[in-house]
């Protein structure tokens, strides 16, 4: 019998999940992902996590015990960096010990440390530790790896060709290029693709801009070289990863130019969000003059609220490409 081997659909699994789902399949374990995020989900997390955790990290957890007694083991990888000279968020680097410690009665927990500030010739060996749980067998190990990293290429291809990972199923009729363009407009979201990727914890803002028939942008659709290129003019090295990724997206927009408004979707709570925020408002809507919309969200925030501001941001946005040139000069 297969071994139950359950992903929570929260955190890092926007990116890299179709890597580790098809990686545990060819070696033949049985994948099974936790339910999409909702109210339960959310509740149950709140009661199992630290007050101060961030709304991503207590959606975490609500996913954890959706899985626990589904599953043989649960994947929780103790994320340090994935990026050589760069690191992840504290919270990722300590999102097993902080599960551990906050839900009692878990079945085995796959922890291995994914750290790429240590020699890449250390790379084999962290594959086999997460392989071999499944089997001992190298070879096998390696060659899903191969499989799974061709996997995650066309996943990542897909995104930056204009599809969203809602929930991380990418649903290709519900693709911007699926929609007519009828208003012209353009907007930039930024945030982590924790946040923004998730329907329920982004109170479905993407869908709500593609039912406005709105282009929508997200930093996962940049090239990375782009991205490095930007982040590279700062005086000082952008160290945490998911930090370059959105403020490199950020420097782009200010450069060119090309978007009509900017919406960063934030976490209450979130340390490196209180930084990277502040610096793409002042590159997007001080150097280039672009609308600027912040949004922050944790367990409490209501959904109307969400939708009185984007409305209204919107409707700024479109008096401003339809009237702004074509006021009076009259006194």
């Amino acid at each position: 019998m297969a071994i139950k081997i359950g992903i929570p659909r929260a955190l890092w699994f926007f990116d890299y999940y179709p890597l580790w789902k098809t990686f545990y399949e060819e070696l033949g374990a049985e994948v099974i992902l936790s339910d999409p995020t909702n109210k339960e989900t959310l509740d149950l997390g709140v009661k199992n996590t630290v007050d101060e955790a961030c709304l991503p990290v207590k959606i975490f957890h609500g996913h954890v015990l959706n899985l626990k007694d589904r599953v043989d083991v649960i994947f929780i990888p103790k994320v340090m960096s994935v990026y050589e000279n760069e690191y992840i968020c504290p919270k990722f680097c300590g999102l097993p010990e902080m599960v551990n410690h906050s839900i009692p009665g878990l079945p085995q927990i796959i922890d291995t440390e994914i750290n790429f500030n240590r020699s890449r010739k250390s790379l084999k060996w962290t594959i086999y530790q997460f392989g071999r749980v499944i089997t001992k067998n190298p070879i096998k190990i390696w060659n899903a790896y191969k499989k799974a990293l061709e996997v995650y290429n066309q996943y990542r291809e897909k995104i930056m060709d204009g599809n969203f990972p809602l929930d991380g199923e990418i649903n290709e009729v519900l693709t911007q290029k699926n929609i007519k363009q009828k208003k012209n407009i353009k907007v930039a979201l930024l945030g982590h693709s924790y946040n923004i990727f998730d329907s329920y914890g982004s109170m479905n803002l993407i869908q709500k801009l593609l039912d406005q028939h709105i282009e929508v942008i997200v930093p996962e659709m940049m090239d990375f070289e782009e991205i490095n290129h930007n982040v590279g003019q700062l005086e000082k090295k952008m160290f945490w990863s998911f930090g370059r990724k959105i403020l490199g997206t950020a420097m782009h927009i200010a450069e060119k130019n090309e978007v009509d408004g900017v919406i960063y979707l934030s976490s209450f709570g979130c340390g490196i969000d209180s930084i990277i925020e502040d610096l793409s408002e002042r590159k997007t809507r001080k150097s280039a003059e672009i609308p600027y919309l912040l949004i922050t969200v944790d367990e409490h925030t209501g959904e109307a609220g969400v939708n009185t501001r984007l409305e209204a941001f919107l409707d700024m946005i479109e008096w401003r490409k339809r009237d702004e040139n074509n006021l009076s000069a009259h006194g």
